[in-house]
């Protein structure tokens, strides 16, 4: 299963509250911020940068919660759906897994979902379909104890049928999530959902508390679908101001990281910068480490969370 088809993107990102998690996550005009822990940095670990080793059979992706904590000592995790298919309407699949993580002490955050069709489709059939596939994820993160579901922002072609169309099926799904006390996050994932004005201007004309972005540092591609930043693309946002635009919107933020020079910093994302750029808007949740490079899994982690603890604690 490619990630490409099945999603290039993941995040590590938001944080679970003991309040509602509907109304206490992230920076955002509606929603309260958390309260941040000592030296104002929460981690947490995005599926995605497991994804290899979970598809090998390598590692049980039913397993995810332990790994996270026993072997990168975070506690606080992304799921991917692409794992767990059979299981989207398991609720007692779900409440297995949350056993699992609380008896690891770990927090589940969201879930991240591909393939339920395009919320943003021309169609009006197509589109409810796709926001009804979403309902069982919605579902399941609320019984993980998680605060949110990121989707895609796909549909349309053009670009202002595409702005119609995405915050209808965008506005439906988050009225059904509401009642479940979810948000739905969009992350940048190419196309028209790297474009982090149009995305934004969607989400004011929704207009609803639980709808949010999931800025991710790479995924800017505007001219791929998926977006990765990794290799050669036509045409690209700009990395920096997508995170700025996004970022008072968002309820999670996604550290993507590909590859490390010897000197352990990111060649193609200027962390420094990046990360000046999100503690300086103020922003309170947990950074999601999403490593997608072409090296071992294990080091790709351990070298991006080494790279945020080192650049976070330099900022002033």
């Amino acid at each position: 299963m490619k990630r490409r088809v099945f999603l290039e993107k993941c995040a590590w990102s938001t944080g679970v509250l003991a309040a509602s998690p509907l109304m206490t996550y992230g920076y955002n005009p509606l929603v309260v911020a958390t309260v941040m822990q000592p030296n104002d940095l929460k981690i947490s670990l995005a599926q995605w940068s497991l994804h290899r080793q979970f598809q090998n059979g390598t590692l049980n992706a039913d397993d995810f919660a332990h790994i996270s904590i026993d072997t990168y000592g975070i506690n606080a995790v992304e799921y991917v759906n692409g794992f767990y298919k059979k299981y989207g309407n398991d609720e007692r699949f779900w409440a297995n897994m949350k056993a699992r993580a609380d008896k690891a002490g770990v927090n589940s955050l969201l879930i991240m979902v591909d393939e339920e069709g395009d919320l943003g489709a021309a169609k009006d059939k197509e589109r409810k379909k796709a926001v009804e596939n979403h309902y069982k994820w919605v579902n399941a993160a609320k019984i993980l104890g998680c605060h949110s579901i990121r989707v895609n922002a796909f549909g349309a072609s053009d670009r202002d049928t595409f702005r119609s169309t995405m915050a209808d099926g965008l506005g439906r799904l988050s009225d059904y999530a509401a009642k479940e006390n979810i948000n739905i996050v969009i992350e940048n994932h190419g196309l028209y959902s790297s474009d982090a004005k149009l995305i934004t201007e969607i989400i004011q004309q929704v207009n609803s508390p639980n709808v949010g972005t999931l800025p991710d540092f790479g995924n800017w591609c505007l001219s791929a679908k998926w977006g990765s930043t990794k290799g050669d693309c036509e045409a690209a946002y700009d990395i920096y101001q997508g995170v700025s635009e996004f970022l008072p919107f968002a309820k999670g933020v996604s550290a993507k990281s590909y590859n490390f020079n010897a000197e352990g910093e990111h060649p193609s994302i200027d962390y420094h910068k990046m990360l000046k750029i999100v503690k300086d808007f103020g922003y309170k949740g947990h950074i999601g480490i999403e490593y997608e490079g072409d090296g071992p899994e294990h080091e790709g982690i351990l070298q991006t969370k080494a790279l945020i603890e080192k650049v976070w604690n330099s900022l002033d």
